[in-house]
Order: C-alpha cells, then sequence, then structure tokens
C-alpha cells in the first residue's frame, strides 16, 4: 500500500488572523518612575520626542532626563511635537537627526500626535536614505502617496509614553502624518513600527484640560466601538472591547466632572490602551474616514471630529450592526433587553455621553463650509471607510454630511 502524504488545508481568510501589540506593556499609575529601566533594557541613549504638555506631564524635562540617567541612559531631545505631524515637521526632524544611531532608543512622550511622530522617525532613522531629500523620504513611504516604499529595516525600538487617554497609539502599528500643503492625512504603516514598550502611567493625564480630556476620550470611546463592528473584526479585539469600553463609558462622565478622580483615569488610559490593540487589529469605520478628512479641510482636532461623527456613525450603521450594538449595550448593562430595543439604547447612550462631553453636534461648529461638502464627500475614503458595516459611496456620504451641515 502507497503511503499518502495529507494534503494541508488551505487557511481560511475569515478564520485566520494576525495580533500584534506591544510586546512589553506596563500600567498603572506611578510606573512613569521605571521608565529609566524600560529604555536600558533596549539601549544606553535616549531620544526624546515630546509634546509640551508631554513634559509638563512628567514633571518637566529636567526630570525626564534625571529618569534616564538614573539606569545610565543618556539622552538628547531629538524633536519637539506641536500638533498633529506634517509631513514638513516629519522631514525637518529626520534632517537633524543625531548621526551615531547605534543602541538608540527613541522615547515618545505625549499624546498620539508626539507618540506618531516618535514612530515614524524611529521607522525613517532606519529606512530613508541619508542622501536624499528628507521630505521625498517621508512622503514615499505614506499610504496613497508618493512611491508607496515599504518599512523593511526594523526601527529604532521605540518606548511611548502617551499622556492623554485617547488614541492608543502607544499600541498601534502606524504613524499617521499629514500634509496641509498637498491637502491629505495618511498613514505610515508596517507592523514594524509597533512600539517596543508601552508604559501607560494614568496619572499622566491629569494634567489634561477638560476640553483634551472630552476629546481624546471620546475619540477612545470611538475605537473602540468601530474596531467591534468593522467589517474586518477579529475576535480577539472584540473580547478586549466588550471589556473595556463599559468602563470607559462610565468613567468618561467622572473623569469630566472631576478631573481628579484617579480611579476614572485609570479606567480612560486603559480603554485607549485597549482601543490602540483593536484598531490595530481590525480595523475602524465612517467616523474615523470624515474626521481624517476634516482634520485637512478645517483642521480639526482629530478627537474632535471624531466626537463630531460618533452619533451619525451609529445611526446609519443601526440597522447592519443592530446585533452588535445590542451586544455593546448589554456589557454596558447587564439588565438591558436583548435585540432591538437593546441596540436603540446603546445608540441613545452614546448620544447622551457625547451631549455630556460637550461634543460639536454640526459641521458648521468645526469651521466646514456648505460648499465643502462635496469636497469632503469625495476625500473621505481610505482605510478606515472600507471597514465600515455599511458600504458608503461618495453619493451617500454626501448626503449624509449634508444633513449635518
Amino acid at each position: 500500500m502507497r503511503d499518502t502524504v495529507p494534503t494541508t488545508p488551505r487557511p481560511d481568510p475569515e478564520q485566520a488572523y494576525d495580533f500584534v501589540v506591544p510586546p512589553a506593556i506596563h500600567f498603572g499609575p506611578g510606573r512613569i518612575a521605571e521608565l529609566g529601566g524600560i529604555v536600558a533594557a533596549l539601549g544606553t541613549s535616549a531620544w526624546i520626542v515630546a509634546s509640551r504638555r508631554g513634559l509638563a506631564a512628567c514633571g518637566g524635562l529636567e526630570r525626564l532626563i534625571g529618569l534616564l540617567r538614573g539606569s545610565n541612559v543618556e539622552a538628547t531631545v531629538v524633536a519637539e511635537s506641536a500638533g498633529e505631524p506634517t509631513v514638513e515637521q516629519v522631514a525637518r526632524a529626520l534632517g537633524r537627526l543625531p548621526s551615531r544611531r547605534q543602541a538608540a532608543v527613541v522615547v515618545a512622550v505625549g499624546g498620539g500626535a508626539a507618540i506618531d511622530l516618535g514612530k515614524a522617525l524611529a521607522a525613517l532613522a532606519t529606512n530613508a536614505d541619508a542622501a536624499a531629500d528628507p521630505e521625498t523620504e517621508v512622503i514615499d513611504r505614506l499610504e496613497g502617496v508618493g512611491r508607496g516604499l515599504p518599512i523593511v529595516v526594523p526601527p529604532l525600538p521605540v518606548v511611548a509614553v502617551p499622556t492623554t487617554a485617547g488614541t492608543g497609539a502607544e499600541a498601534t502599528r502606524n504613524a499617521v502624518v499629514s500634509c496641509p500643503r498637498r491637502r491629505f492625512k495618511k498613514s505610515m504603516r508596517s507592523p514594524l513600527m509597533v512600539p517596543r514598550a508601552a508604559l501607560v502611567d494614568p496619572l499622566l493625564t491629569l494634567s489634561c484640560d477638560r476640553a483634551v480630556s472630552a476629546a481624546s476620550g471620546l475619540d477612545c470611546i470611538t475605537q473602540l466601538i468601530e474596531s467591534y463592528v468593522c467589517r474586518f473584526h477579529r475576535p480577539l479585539p472584540r473580547t478586549l472591547v466588550i471589556e473595556a469600553l463599559p468602563r470607559a463609558v462610565a468613567a468618561l462622565p467622572r473623569v469630566l466632572a472631576d478631573p481628579g478622580d484617579v480611579e476614572a483615569r485609570t479606567a480612560m488610559s486603559h480603554a485607549a490602551l485597549v482601543s490602540g490593540m483593536a484598531l490595530g487589529n481590525s480595523g475602524l469605520g465612517m467616523a474615523h474616514g470624515v474626521a481624517a478628512a476634516l482634520g485637512v479641510e478645517c483642521g480639526t482636532p482629530h478627537g474632535l471630529a471624531c466626537a463630531l461623527m460618533l452619533p451619525v456613525a451609529l445611526r446609519v450603521n443601526r440597522l447592519v450592526a443592530g446585533a452588535e450594538f445590542a451586544a455593546l449595550e448589554r456589557a454596558c448593562d447587564a439588565a438591558a433587553p436583548a435585540g432591538t430595543a437593546a441596540a436603540d439604547a446603546f445608540v441613545s447612550r452614546i448620544e447622551a455621553l457625547c451631549a455630556v462631553a460637550g461634543a460639536p453636534r454640526r459641521l458648521a461648529d468645526v469651521g466646514l463650509a456648505p460648499e465643502r461638502i462635496d469636497w469632503l464627500a469625495r476625500n473621505s475614503g481610505g482605510a478606515s471607510m472600507r471597514g465600515n458595516p455599511r458600504p458608503l459611496d461618495a453619493e451617500d456620504l454626501r448626503a449624509i454630511l449634508a444633513a449635518l451641515a
């Protein structure tokens, strides 16, 4: 009898998935004190990329440098984050990076903008051609523009230290970079860009004012919801969302009422971290697709744009994602009725939360002129929109956005 070799079944794309997260996550109040040891495990010199607000949240630059030097890590500030990263800002910082890069670790401190800037610089430091034009090197590695060059050489290690509870950038594989002159906002993306360590200390968010706490918190909640209902959802991110979302929905009003509520701040920092892991391993939807274009057109901060678009995205997706909305409502309230009533209750719950946070309600509130609705509809595409549960084309979006004007 002839031996037969068993055939290997082809993987079912509906069942197969990857799950890429930071190899090390250090979470908890007061853990900024461990920064030096965390960085020392990865290298001997630290390149600090930080926003002014981020440095202040850590006790100032001198304290940050002191924490690093206490573990025999030499520190140098290589870039200051000021708003969401632009091509020009990234290129300028790239051209000024130290020439000695052996054993260097990028320490990115601040909100999502600072962390994205740090991730972009860490990737370009090892992948960009030092003899080429820095701006061209940036553009050529962004999705959908330039030559689409991939990140193939492992970036410098990144230690991400968030000082807001919103974007989850400490756990994602991309860096968002905009270009006001060319009018785009795109991502530099690679699994290699996930930070080597995320140091999440909720006490660092205590310095956030109400507006920042509200916008970043609603960004986090939008990411949790959209990654759960996304067309490309995966089981592990969904499990994480079911645990984190109810805590965030309960905690955000507490943070807004009492900025010093450490327990609520801790719940929001945890939810933000989870939202980054969830979106990075599943996807997003309409709210984020439109938010990116609003940022280009009106300069609307990302969290504020998500806060505006979240309620309308829930209403748009209600019929096709009703079962998911009902599951999220029952996670928030175990006594919620099943089926349609629970889905409607969830939409109402999030609308009420947005109202408590003072989110804008109309496109005019963020400065969009009525004649620019067509442009917004045409440019609200990309990976986020492809993940929306209900397929939407430009005509669909134009009607939705016109009603929101």
